[in-house]
C-alpha cells in the first residue's frame, strides 16, 4: 500500500528536524541508509502474525488464537516491540474479520497499520513541534495523547479509502474490526473500531485484582450507534432466531446483517451509518497495573470481565496464559451457547511488570 516510502519520508522529516538544518551530508545520509534499513525490516515484521521480541524488553505478551466453527479463522493479531525504534514502546493488535474475504481484510489491515500510524506519529510529532506556541513542558500527558489520537484518526481513514480501492481484496461485503494499544513507557494509548475490548487488571486496596475495561464494545444498538445508523437510514434489529443480537441493516434488504456497528470495509453500508473511525482513549501504568488483556469478541461473549482477571492472574506460567484464556472461553461456549457455532477467538495478554 506504499506505506514503506512514506514511513521513511516522515522518518526523515522527523530527523531532519531533530538535527536541524546544519547536519553534514555524511551524517545525513548515513542516517538515511539506517532508515531505510530499518523500514525494510518493518515491513517485514508487520507481515507476520505473532510476536516480535526485544532483548532485554521490560513487557512480556502472550498470544493464542482458535479457530471457531465458521470456516477458517479470520482472527489475526501482532505485538511488535521497540516500535518505531523506541525502546518503550510496543504496538498490540488484534484484527476480527468477517464476511468472504475476511481474513484478507484483517491481513491487510494489520499490515497496513502499524507502519501508517508510525508514518503519521512521525508527522504529527514534528508538525506540532513547529506550532509557534507550542509548549511541550505544559502537560505532557495531554501532548502526547494529542499527538497519538491526530494519528491514529488519519491512519484509520486512509486505511479505510485506501481498502476501498484495493485491486485483489473485496471489501464490499466483508471488512474487520481492529483493537489496538500503544504502550510508551508508562503511557498507553487504546484505539478501537469495532466490537473486541481491551480490559486492564489492577490491584485493589486489600490485594486483590480487579478488572478496568478500556473500551467500548461498538454495537448497532449503542445508542449514539444507533442514532447515527438511522440517521443516515441503515437499520438495526435482531432476527427471531437472534433475540439480542442486534445487527445493521440495509434501508431495504435484510443484508449485511452486521453484528458491529463501526469496521473497515463493509462498503455496502458505509453509506448507512457504518464508520471506521475509533475511540481513542489513554492511561498512565501505575505499579497497581498488571497487565491488560486485548481479545475479539469470540472470549467477551462467554467470559466476564472478573472471569478473565481471575484465570489470567492465576495461570502460574505467562507463556501459556493467553492459550489458557482461550481455552476456558472454548469451554465456556460448549456450555453456554450449545447448539451455536462457536466464533474465532484470539487474546494477547500484555504484562507490566517482571514476575
Amino acid at each position: 500500500m506504499g506505506h514503506l516510502s512514506t514511513l521513511f519520508d516522515g522518518l526523515a522529516r522527523s530527523l531532519s528536524f531533530k538535527r536541524g538544518k546544519n547536519c553534514g551530508n555524511d551524517a545525513g545520509k548515513e542516517a538515511a541508509e539506517a532508515m531505510a534499513k530499518e523500514a525494510k525490516k518493518n515491513d517485514l515484521i508487520s507481515r507476520s502474525s505473532g510476536i516480535v521480541n526485544s532483548n532485554g524488553s521490560s513487557n512480556f505478551a502472550s498470544i493464542f488464537s482458535k479457530k471457531g466453527k465458521k470456516g477458517v479463522n479470520q482472527d489475526c493479531f501482532i505485538v511488535w516491540e521497540e516500535f518505531g525504534c523506541q525502546e518503550d514502546m510496543i504496538f498490540c493488535g488484534v484484527f476480527d474479520g468477517h464476511g468472504p474475504w475476511g481474513r484478507f481484510v484483517a491481513k491487510t489491515v494489520r499490515e497496513s497499520m502499524p507502519l501508517s500510524l508510525l508514518c503519521n506519529w512521525q508527522e504529527t510529532l514534528a508538525l506540532a513541534s513547529l506550532e509557534p506556541e507550542f509548549d511541550f513542558e505544559s502537560d505532557k500527558e495531554l501532548y502526547h495523547f494529542n499527538v497519538w489520537k491526530q494519528s491514529y484518526l488519519k491512519t484509520c481513514a486512509a486505511i479505510d479509502q485506501e481498502l476501498e480501492h484495493h485491486s485483489r481484496i473485496d471489501s464490499f461485503y466483508s471488512g474487520t474490526t481492529a483493537l489496538s494499544v500503544v504502550r510508551q513507557g508508562e503511557f498507553i494509548v487504546i484505539a478501537n473500531v469495532g466490537d473486541s475490548r481491551a480490559v486492564l487488571a489492577t490491584t485493589c486496596d486489600d490485594g486483590s485484582l480487579v478488572p478496568v475495561q478500556l473500551t467500548i464494545d461498538f454495537k448497532p444498538n449503542l445508542p449514539q450507534e444507533a442514532e447515527r445508523i438511522t440517521q443516515c437510514k441503515g437499520r438495526v434489529f435482531s432476527l427471531h432466531d437472534e433475540p439480542g443480537v442486534h445487527r445493521v441493516w440495509l434501508p431495504n434488504s435484510e443484508t449485511p446483517g452486521l453484528a458491529m456497528s463501526r469496521a473497515f470495509g463493509d462498503y455496502c453500508v458505509k453509506d448507512f451509518g457504518l464508520i471506521s473511525v475509533p475511540e481513542v482513549t489513554q492511561r498512565s501504568i501505575t505499579t497497581k497495573d498488571q497487565f491488560i488483556v486485548l481479545a475479539t469478541d469470540g472470549l467477551w461473549d462467554v467470559i466476564s470481565n472478573q472471569e478473565v482477571v481471575d484465570i489470567v492472574s492465576s495461570t502460574t506460567d505467562r507463556e501459556k496464559s493467553a492459550k489458557r484464556l482461550v481455552e476456558c472461553a472454548v469451554h465456556a461456549w460448549k456450555r453456554k451457547r450449545k447448539g451455536i457455532a462457536m466464533d474465532d477467538i484470539s487474546a494477547i495478554c500484555l504484562f507490566f511488570h517482571s514476575s
